[in-house]
C-alpha cells in the first residue's frame, strides 16, 4: 500500500455555499444606479449654489467640457459627484454591515467556547 492509496487521503472539505446570483445582480446594479444619482443630485447642487451662493466655487471648478450626448458638465458638478458616490457607498457599506451583523450567522462555531 502507497501512501497514495485511498486510505491514506484526508476527507474532502464540505464546498462553501457561494452568492446567490440574485445578489451579484443587486450589487450590479447598485454599481450603475449610485454614480448615476450621484451625477443628477452634483447638478441640481450646483444650479442651486449658483443661484443661492452657499458656497463660493474655486476657480479652477468652474471650467466645463461639453459632450455629445450630455451636454455641459462642470468640474464643480464631477467634483460634488465623486462627493456623493463616497458618501452613497459609505451608507451602504454600514447599512449592510449592521444588518449582516444582526442577521447573519453566529460567528461562534461548534467548538467555540460560549460568550459569557
Amino acid at each position: 500500500m502507497s501512501k497514495y492509496s485511498q486510505t491514506y487521503r484526508r476527507p474532502s472539505a464540505k464546498p462553501r455555499p457561494g452568492v446567490h446570483p440574485i445578489w451579484r445582480g443587486i450589487g450590479c446594479l447598485l454599481i450603475i444606479i449610485i454614480p448615476i444619482i450621484s451625477f443628477a443630485a452634483a447638478n441640481v447642487l450646483v444650479e442651486q449654489n449658483l443661484q443661492q451662493q452657499w458656497v463660493q466655487i474655486p476657480d479652477e471648478l468652474k471650467g466645463s467640457f461639453t459632450l455629445p450626448s450630455v451636454g455641459q458638465i462642470y468640474f464643480a458638478e464631477l467634483a460634488v459627484t465623486a462627493i456623493l458616490m463616497v458618501i452613497g457607498f459609505g451608507l451602504l457599506t454600514i447599512l449592510y454591515s449592521v444588518f449582516y451583523r444582526t442577521f447573519g450567522p453566529s460567528p461562534y462555531g461548534p467548538m467555540d467556547v460560549p460568550p459569557r
